[in-house]
C-alpha cells in the first residue's frame, strides 16, 4: 500500500502518486484556492511601525515638502 497523507480540505487520505497530490480531487483543490482569494488564509510577516513606513516612502512628484 502506497504511504498517504490527509488532503488539506476533507481529510481524505492521498496517496503520494496521485496527480491531485496533496488534495484528494479537483473540488478540494478549486476550495482551497478559493479561501485563498477569500483570504481565509494569511502569512504573517514581520511587524512594522507605521512612522517606519512613512520615512521609508519616497516624496511624490509635485509635492510641498
Amino acid at each position: 500500500m502506497a504511504a498517504t497523507i490527509p488532503c488539506p480540505i476533507c481529510k481524505k487520505p492521498v496517496p503520494f502518486d496521485d496527480p491531485n497530490m496533496p488534495f484528494c480531487s479537483d473540488r478540494c483543490r478549486l476550495l482551497d484556492l478559493g479561501n485563498w482569494a477569500a483570504e481565509k488564509y494569511r502569512i504573517e510577516g514581520a511587524k512594522k511601525d507605521a512612522l517606519d513606513d512613512l520615512e521609508e516612502s519616497e516624496p511624490v512628484e509635485g509635492s510641498r515638502q
